[in-house]
Order: C-alpha cells, then structure tokens, then sequence
C-alpha cells in the first residue's frame, strides 16, 4: 500500500499498530491524490466549515503550530527551514480503509478493483535500504538554551504561567534520505497508535506518535493529553515496572497532567453543553514500546451544529503543547 502511495504527489497513511483501546475505532487508512485542497489563509475556518457542511466527504491534512497566530491574536518570528504549510487539508480522490479482515476501496474517479490489483502487483523497493548518518544542530546554543530557561523560571515565580513546555528544533541539513524507508524503520522500532507517514509533494512528516489530539464522534468529543514520562527498560522486566510504578505515583508528572486536564477541560467547555465536560479518566498510566506515558481522557457532548472548524477554533493547539494558560505561554 505504502509503495503505491508514494507514486503520487500528496498522501497519508495512518495507521493505529492493533493498538486496541477503549476510544480506537479506526485501524488502517490511506489516503492518495488531491481533488480538492484547502490551504492556510485568514478563512481556512470557514472555507473547512463549508465543506463539512455541503461535501460529507473525507478530509485528510494537517494543522502546524503557527495556526495559532490565524486563531489568537499572536505573532511568530521562528525561521522556518522546512516550510511546511500552516494549516492543509485536502479531499482524496482514492481512500483505502485496511481492517483486519477485509479492505475497502473507495475512489472518486478510479475503479476500486483496479487500484486493488495495482496495489497487490506494485513492488516494494528499497528493502535493504542504509540509511546515511546524519549528524542532528540543535536550533538554539547551550547557553542561550539556559538563558530562556532561566527567564521562563521567573515567569513561573512570578505567576504568569503555571506549566509551560519549551521546544526547540534539532535539524540536519545537506543530506538524502528515503523517506518511505525511514518511516518503516521508525515503525519497527517504535510502532505506536498515532503513526502516520504524510508526503506533499517534496515535503514529508514521518510520526510515531502515542497521543491523541481529539476525536468528535457524533455529539461526543473527547481529547486525551499526555503529561508524564518514564523511560522503559526492556533488559530488565523488574525495573520496567519500577519505572511504571514510579510514574503513577509521581507527585509532579500528576500535578502537570492535572493542570492540561483543567485546561482541555476549559476548552471543551467553550463547545461542549454545559455540565457535559467530565473526566472519564485521570492519570491512566499505558505502556509503548519505548516509554510508559500518564494519559487523561476528558469528554464532553456537543451539539449536532459543531464542526471540525468550530473544535479546531476552541481547543488548538492541544494544551500539552502549550502549557498553561495557554494563551500567555504562546506569547512567551
């Protein structure tokens, strides 16, 4: 399925690794050729509330960051060495849902039963691809690393914010990779429920991701952020579930989770009926392949009107990204 994607210009392949939890509903979908895109601009909102309410089709993209500056009053002066778009979303004209044991083919404008039999004769290349070291730059020195450090210490002292997440970019420039070879060894490595391989024309997005953002099915709705990290230890079965154990009763990754609960808590109420919003679970400890993670889920219900664009405009970016409250840590 993969090595047919690639061919085109535009495609995405999520796939959720038989990870088999409460809230999963989907395991395989892939997702070719652009017949309809929706690109970032000042009415991207509204040009994805239009087509939620007159197309009833699939939607498949992205939302980067920096939306945020198209939703709050906020600038971003960051170089952007990659240019991916701000915000893309595209309506495909094939789409390829693997279950486990059966597989549907539906496409706009090619027969289903040819795209089955070009996906089952397409060859896989690159098996014994080796991939170039690469030498990863963090973005930003030592020094000045510590410097922003120290300053966003004193805006904590101060009460300006409760939990704020600082990022920065590690990079590697001047080299080749397959991309389509990277994400199957990142897989292998790392298979996660959130993987996704996501290819617009020369530009890729290789994820391995264990957190979901937020998921509305019919007038429920629910997000479920990550805050709390314990490295696993796959030599040693005792240590492995110390570290589980050490995380579940961890006083700080507890007080961190609580915090972006209250907060996703808070931008679910914006859409969701009033009292609906609840906790369905706090510090739920789960286990990856490479570390265990403390997971909340909050859940609300929505009236029938809300859209995708209306729960992008109230909960992004998801507030493990940001920190608390979300609009000053975005301007810090």
């Amino acid at each position: 399925m993969l090595n047919w994607a690639n061919q085109f210009n535009i495609c995405t392949f999520l796939d959720n690794h038989q990870y088999h939890t409460k809230h999963n509903s989907v395991e395989c979908l892939l997702a070719v050729d652009a017949i309809q895109i929706i690109n970032a601009s000042k009415n991207s909102l509204h040009q994805l509330k239009d087509f939620c309410s007159t197309q009833k089709d699939w939607l498949f993209g992205h939302v980067g960051y920096d939306f945020k500056n198209y939703i709050e009053p906020l600038t971003s002066k960051h170089p952007d060495g990659i240019q991916f778009s701000d915000f893309f979303f595209f309506q495909p004209n094939t789409v390829v849902e693997l279950k486990q044991h059966e597989i549907i083919i539906s496409s706009i404008n090619n027969n289903p039963t040819e795209i089955f039999e070009q996906i089952k004769q397409q060859p896989i290349v690159n098996t014994n691809y080796k991939a170039p070291i690469v030498s990863f730059q963090p973005k930003i020195d030592r020094q000045e690393y510590l410097s922003i450090i120290n300053k966003l210490k004193e805006h904590l002292q101060r009460g300006d914010c409760y939990e704020i997440n600082f990022c920065q970019e590690f990079f590697a420039e001047n080299i080749a990779i397959d991309a389509l070879a990277t994400y199957n060894k990142l897989v292998d490595i790392s298979p996660n429920p959130f993987s996704c391989f996501y290819k617009i024309d020369d530009k890729y997005l290789l994820c391995a991701s264990p957190e979901r953002y937020v998921k509305k099915e019919g007038t429920t709705i629910i997000s479920q952020p990550i805050k709390g990290t314990y490295k696993r230890n796959l030599l040693n079965p005792i240590t492995d579930n110390a570290n589980k154990i050490a995380l579940q009763q961890s006083t700080k990754d507890k007080s961190e989770n609580v915090m972006v609960v209250d907060l996703v808590r808070n931008d679910l109420s914006k859409i969701c009926e009033q009292g609906s919003v609840v906790v369905e679970e706090l510090f739920g400890v789960y286990t990856f392949p490479q570390v265990h993670q403390m997971i909340s889920t909050v859940k609300g219900i929505v009236n029938e009107d809300v859209d995708f664009a209306d729960v992008l405009k109230a909960t992004f970016p998801m507030g493990s990204m940001t920190g608390a409250p979300k609009k000053r840590v975005m301007e810090l």
